[in-house]
């Protein structure tokens, strides 16, 4: 990574349970989280993390699997990469800077990682900001053939490996620019810089195997998790804005603010112009969304 990525922040090695987790941190004031989603690392937050900065004590952390955090072996019920297992890893961060509680803003995989979170650990959590996701439980069972179509990668990677592993394997950067450019906006909006800490940390060993997890953990343990909240009635109770994008998939095939209103008690949001990157295709915009939903958090 570029030194000018995250000018003013610092990188650390966080050990949970075994599970070496990379964060970095900057700035001052109220804690927020940053998680992102697949197939980047922390450095999708390039473009807002500075700005951010100037108002909050930011910390973005790279996922179990992804990034320079440790890949870990695939396991039968694919526990080790559960929702679960990794929102106790966010925690863990935050409490490692001296954080109980705090804000998060999170995309896509990282989305659904603090969707659990919020469900797991409430008290932790402040406001949450979610980019580009509905519920998992409720995609899964809202599955169209459009639905099924724009995201077959759903489908391939929770195969019996090592079929979708190998599938990766034979060339990562391809099926990391392949995948990233056949979405709405094409690679256009990606910094060479990010773009090139997205293919290095997917050359990693063993990503491969955190991808493909991450993806059966989904369909498998995570929807066990989610039908007890539901069939619980345990909802969302923080804060909750959600941002989809305008030309994106899930905006088109789903209804965002529905979906969530039946899984959240207070719940606002609206679609951005662009595709499934907000953070990457729309910055400015993102960055004005949350000011103004992190705005009011209490120091």
């Amino acid at each position: 990574m570029t030194p000018t990525m995250f000018d003013g922040t610092t990188s650390h090695d966080i050990d949970h349970d075994g599970v070496r987790l990379r964060a970095r941190i900057g700035g001052s004031g109220p804690p927020l989280l940053l998680l992102h989603g697949h197939p980047q690392t922390h450095a999708m937050w390039h473009a807002v993390a500075g700005p951010l900065a100037r108002r909050f004590t930011v910390v973005a952390m790279d996922l179990r699997g992804r990034g320079d955090s440790a890949r870990l072996p695939a396991s039968p019920d694919h526990a080790l990469y559960s929702k679960r297992a990794m929102a106790a890893d966010a925690v863990a961060v935050m409490r490692h800077f001296g954080h109980a509680r705090f804000a998060v803003c999170a995309h896509d995989r990282g989305a659904r990682v603090a969707h659990r979170l919020a469900l797991d650990q409430p008290e932790a959590l402040t406001r949450l900001m979610l980019l580009d996701i509905a519920p998992t439980l409720a995609m899964y069972e809202g599955t169209s053939e459009v639905f099924a179509r724009a995201y077959w990668h759903w489908f391939f990677l929770i195969q019996d490996a090592p079929m979708p592993e190998r599938a990766i394997e034979a060339d990562p950067v391809a099926w990391l620019r392949e995948g990233m450019g056949s979405r709405f906006a094409g690679l256009g909006p990606f910094a060479p810089d990010a773009l090139a800490e997205y293919e290095r940390c997917i050359r990693i060993p063993g990503s491969a195997t955190a991808i493909c997890e991450d993806y059966r953990a989904s369909a498998t343990i995570d929807l066990e998790h989610d039908r007890t909240d539901r069939d619980s009635g345990r909802r969302v109770q923080a804060p909750l804005r959600v941002l989809w994008g305008a030309q994106g998939v899930v905006g088109r095939c789903f209804d965002v603010l529905a979906l969530w209103r039946a899984a959240a008690d207070e719940v606002s949001g609206r679609a951005v112009e662009g595709g499934h990157y907000i953070a990457e295709e729309q910055p400015a915009a993102l960055l004005a969304e949350m000011l103004a939903f992190f705005g009011a958090l209490p120091s």
